[in-house]
């Protein structure tokens, strides 16, 4: 198993990195939040001439047949300028689950997603209310072993505040009853699959935030002045941000390895994206408490950028499964008597199936 990213993603992600820190900033964030939709089609547009919305569609249909280990990267960085479009669900749920169920479904609407003409989105059963589901062209809901592809006019949404004022979530429900476009085994298998995709993209994502809090947190330490000196000369301080720092290292790899696994299809592919859910939750947790601290009583206020990222990550730490969740799924493997455990185990076959 080789993590190393080649010339090529990194350069594409430090092409799409560039585009979102000079686009996406705190201000247009803000701004978005007191129009109807919380969304700018203009934006979601120059992603799509980017490439980025089609990266995981198949090339016959006009995207860039990449895989999620192609897209991590820049998960990572929609999570660090907290980007609200629906990128990350659209190219890691959407866009894979409308190509493995393929046929009619795929012809009609993956060329189109590519280009960014229609928007998706995806309800499942354990992910009750849906991102975005008022911008979607179609929804595609899961009900038991069933998938079903509805229109707006066949669907009823629910508005729900979130945490995250960003996000834009409804409760999904049918209007009408209509034949699923899959059924049986296979459907509950793509489920699955969606859920450990969105959890990844999640993961990444608040790798980033927490990215992103731990320079807000610094750049505040360096101004902030306390007995003449800047905070940020403070041991506490430093400690403080040196532990966020070492918990987001810690859940790179992880997260790599989860994205590997995710787009090689192997057998460990669940367990690896809740281990990297987990890693990558905690620590933007860790990143949003500390950084608070950093700021002291300032940091309770929308005067500073910090909620953005906080929030976001509080967010994203219950989407696509919570923290229950994902760790009953390690639990269930850590206490199963065919656990490969320890050291010696890492590199085993058993790992790569």
């Amino acid at each position: 198993m080789d993590l190393t990213f080649t010339d090529d993603q990194l350069l594409f992600h430090s092409s799409i990195k560039a585009f979102l820190i000079e686009q996406v900033t705190p201000s247009w964030v803000r701004a978005g939040w007191q129009t109807e939709t919380g969304r700018d089609p203009k934006m979601w547009q120059q992603l799509a001439e980017l490439g980025v919305v089609g990266m995981t569609v198949p090339e016959k249909f006009g995207g860039l047949g990449m895989t999620e280990l192609d897209f991590v990267l820049i998960a990572e960085e929609c999570g660090y300028v907290a980007l609200p479009e629906p990128l990350v669900n659209t190219v890691m749920v959407a866009a894979p689950l409308v190509a493995e169920i393929g046929g009619e479904l795929a012809e009609r609407w993956l060329r189109p997603l590519a280009a960014g003409e229609v928007q998706l989105a995806v309800a499942l059963e354990n992910n009750l209310l849906v991102e975005d589901a008022h911008m979607a062209d179609l929804l595609l809901v899961q009900e038991a072993d069933k998938w079903f592809a509805l229109t707006p006019e066949q669907v009823e949404l629910r508005f729900n505040e979130s945490v995250d004022p960003s996000r834009r979530l409804y409760a999904v429900a049918s209007k009408e009853q209509v034949a699923p476009v899959l059924e049986g085994r296979r459907a509950l298998m793509l489920a699955q699959m969606a859920v450990d995709r969105g959890a990844l993209g999640s993961a990444a994502q608040a790798l980033g935030l927490g990215r992103a809090m731990v320079d807000l947190a610094v750049h505040y330490s360096a101004d902030r002045q306390q007995f003449g000196k800047p905070i940020g000369s403070f041991q506490a301080v430093k400690h403080m941000l040196a532990d966020v720092a070492v918990a987001l290292e810690y859940a790179k790899a992880p997260i790599y390895r989860a994205a590997y696994s995710v787009a090689h299809h192997l057998s460990d592919c669940s367990r690896a994206v809740s281990h990297a859910k987990l890693a990558a939750c905690e620590a933007a947790n860790l990143a949003a408490k500390n950084s608070i601290q950093v700021h002291g009583a300032m940091g309770y206020t929308w005067d500073v950028d910090l909620h953005l990222f906080m929030k976001k990550a509080w967010a994203l730490a219950n989407s696509w499964g919570e923290t229950s969740f994902h760790t009953a799924r390690i639990a269930d493997y850590l206490l199963s008597d065919t656990a490969a455990l320890g050291a010696g185990t890492t590199f085993s076959d058993s790992n790569e199936e």
